[in-house]
């Protein structure tokens, strides 16, 4: 399928590492210019070398997103560059708190990376989208903002707020041509999950094969449907979609790839 995303600009914060990285990628193969972005100078250039190795466009970009004068100077670098059509805000960080040592700073902290961060970015960008009558901006949420855990709280309802300012700057944005919707992956197959996992078989004497693992994992731990947990090249092979021209009539959407975790009607 041709996602018609051929000399789009986009911008995918967070892109030097994980999830980021493989949205980055993919859009690059769809023929988008892509921006990549790390916190600190020379992160993101490996992945934009790599990009452009395979063929594709990329550009490094840098700027500290926690806070104002950070979010500045990114956003300067990439105007610099051009006129951008899509903002992916993929950043955001989470620790293992608890609600009994997670402090004031911690719940502070996780607002400024999780939320403020995004707000930043679609503070700079979405008036250049609306004067263009197209653009798209797309949250990196969690299902853990509609099902949260008792771990973590501080970071749960950071970002669940990431889900009411997608609706809200979805009506702010009516009828400009610019689209607003979030994407929540469950858990995503990455070193840190399958080291879990890889624990949790030893511990419940799950074996080795890591199908089975991950089978049994799923229905212990998530209660998915699936059987598997969703890769980073499926949640950017989503995201790439809702950013497409194909997705002209999506807004205020929240976008679960959970493996059926959440299997609710809504």
């Amino acid at each position: 399928m041709d996602l018609h995303l051929t000399d789009k600009r986009v911008l995918v914060t967070g892109s030097y590492r994980g999830t980021g990285q493989a949205i980055a990628k993919l859009f690059a193969e769809e023929g988008a210019t892509v921006l990549v972005h790390g916190l600190e100078a020379g992160t993101a250039d490996p992945i934009a070398e790599e990009i452009n190795a395979a063929g594709g466009m990329a550009a490094p970009v840098t700027g500290d997103i926690r806070t104002d004068e950070g979010a500045a100077q990114l956003a300067s670098q990439v105007d610099a560059l051009g006129p951008l059509d899509i903002l992916i805000n993929n950043y955001g960080t989470a620790d293992r708190a608890s609600w009994s040592s997670a402090d004031s700073d911690a719940w502070h902290e996780a607002y400024d990376v999780n939320v403020l961060s995004a707000v930043r970015m679609v503070r700079h960008f979405m008036d250049p989208m609306k004067k263009a009558g197209w653009g798209r901006i797309i949250q990196l949420g969690t299902i853990g903002s509609t099902t949260p855990a008792a771990r973590m709280p501080h970071y749960y309802a950071s970002k669940g707020a990431l889900h009411t300012l997608t609706v809200s700057l979805a009506k702010e944005l009516a009828g400009t041509g610019v689209t607003s919707n979030i994407v929540s992956p469950g858990l995503i197959k990455t070193k840190e999950v399958e080291t879990w996992f890889m624990t949790l078989a030893k511990k419940n004497g799950w074996g080795d094969d890591w199908d089975e693992i991950e089978a049994k994992a799923m229905e212990e731990v998530t209660g998915g449907l699936t059987g598997r947990i969703a890769r980073t090249e499926e949640v950017a092979a989503l995201v790439a979609f809702v950013a497409s021209p194909l997705a002209d009539s999506i807004t205020s959407t929240n976008f679960r790839i959970d493996g059926g975790s959440t299997a609710i009607v809504s």
